[in-house]
């Protein structure tokens, strides 16, 4: 990442279901728009914490006004002194806010168990053990998808993300044990994110319309949680009845 990290976001995301028909002619569509970002092709690997009884899942699946949850992520599967994330994330009336940190992975861990490091100060570490001390929560299930990120040519505050092989596994929670799990759902599909701080720009606008592609309520942890944690069997068929649904 030679980047400068980004710890603080405010801005709009909609989600969106692909098949890769729709996908090759959609991308080829705004290609003149967007560039690959910083960070191209890669896996995203997610630690999902919550409260025993999973308090914080059943509560987002309610569509609540404002609602949060608590993650600890990497990009690809971290070594002992790489960086990871620890992330807050919370939604308000349509808008999401994310602060994170920096640490190594067994750093999260302590910090997140409500040891005191020294170490781990600052504004946003403060919000986080604000959360973890009301909370109390523990890691509760691994997610990792592989992503293909866009920005725009001249907003780069624009993000396109097209997210495949959803997978999770609910043993060795930890980000290093490799990013292998079983799929969230129909590996056909692929999972399109517009991330933007404000109004849709035309072209993509045109795009998505003349498509026929339309925004879905989705969360990778909310459909882990409902066919797999509480022991449904992903079914296809349910989940494009509920993308018609939402269109």
């Amino acid at each position: 990442m030679s980047r400068q990290i980004q710890t603080c976001f405010q801005r709009y995301e909609k989600k969106y279901f692909l098949t890769k028909e729709q996908y090759k002619t959609f991308t080829e569509m705004i290609a003149p728009y967007i560039r690959p970002d910083d960070y191209g092709s890669y896996t995203l690997c997610n630690i999902y914490y919550d409260t025993d009884d999973y308090r914080l899942i059943r509560a987002s699946l309610e569509k609540p006004v404002y609602k949060e949850k608590l993650r600890v992520r990497s990009y690809g599967v971290p070594g002992p002194e790489d960086k990871v994330f620890a992330e807050l994330k919370k939604k308000y009336e349509g808008v999401v806010y994310k602060r994170r940190v920096t640490m190594t992975e067994s750093s999260a861990k302590t910090f997140l168990s409500g040891i005191k490091d020294n170490s781990c100060s600052g504004q946003i570490n403060r919000e986080i053990e604000y959360f973890q001390n009301f909370y109390h929560t523990k890691p509760k299930v691994y997610i990792a998808y592989d992503r293909e990120a866009f920005q725009g040519s001249e907003n780069p505050e624009l993000r396109i993300t097209f997210d495949t092989n959803l997978r999770y596994r609910l043993d060795r929670l930890s980000l290093s044990e490799g990013d292998d799990g079983q799929p969230i759902l129909d590996n056909n599909l692929i999972l399109m994110e517009i991330k933007i701080p404000g109004a849709c720009p035309l072209w993509l606008c045109e795009a998505l319309s003349k498509l026929k592609i339309n925004s879905v309520s989705f969360s990778k942890y909310g459909t882990c949680y409902k066919n797999h944690i509480l022991n449904k069997k992903t079914n296809p068929a349910v989940i494009k009845k509920e993308m018609r649904l939402s269109a």
